[in-house]
């Protein structure tokens, strides 16, 4: 059952890769599709969690936890969306380009959207 956080996106699961965030209708490039408020924590404390997935590398030995949906946007080397930090703790999801309603909304990890370094993982797409 999908999770609708908002008239723009909702939550799914995806074969193969677990949860993803989706577009509900369409998101024309340069909107923003959320403003995710972070949990910064010692990197300790998120190791042996499952949590530790779905942190952003944020300062020598913190790490950041994004909350509201920013920790289920799944990765792509050619994402349709990039997050920015718009403050010490808070990121902002926006388009890079329109966005279909039904699509998947992907993120680059490395944090910017062309950047084809290694993610740590084996990448699906």
């Amino acid at each position: 059952m999908p999770i609708v956080p908002s008239e723009l996106i909702e939550v799914r699961r995806i074969s193969g890769k677990g949860r993803g965030v989706f577009a509900r209708q369409l998101i024309p490039a340069g909107m923003v599709i959320e403003i995710a408020p972070v949990l910064v924590v010692p990197e300790d404390d998120m190791e042996t969690t499952e949590l530790a997935g779905h942190c952003f590398l944020w300062s020598e030995g913190k790490v950041g936890l994004p909350l509201g949906y920013g920790a289920l946007y799944n990765h792509s080397y050619d994402p349709n969306a990039e997050y920015l930090d718009r403050t010490p703790q808070t990121k902002v999801y926006r388009a890079v380009r329109d966005i279909a309603a039904g699509e998947e909304i992907t993120i680059n990890y490395n944090g910017t959207p062309n950047d084809r370094s290694p993610v740590g993982f084996d990448v699906r797409e």
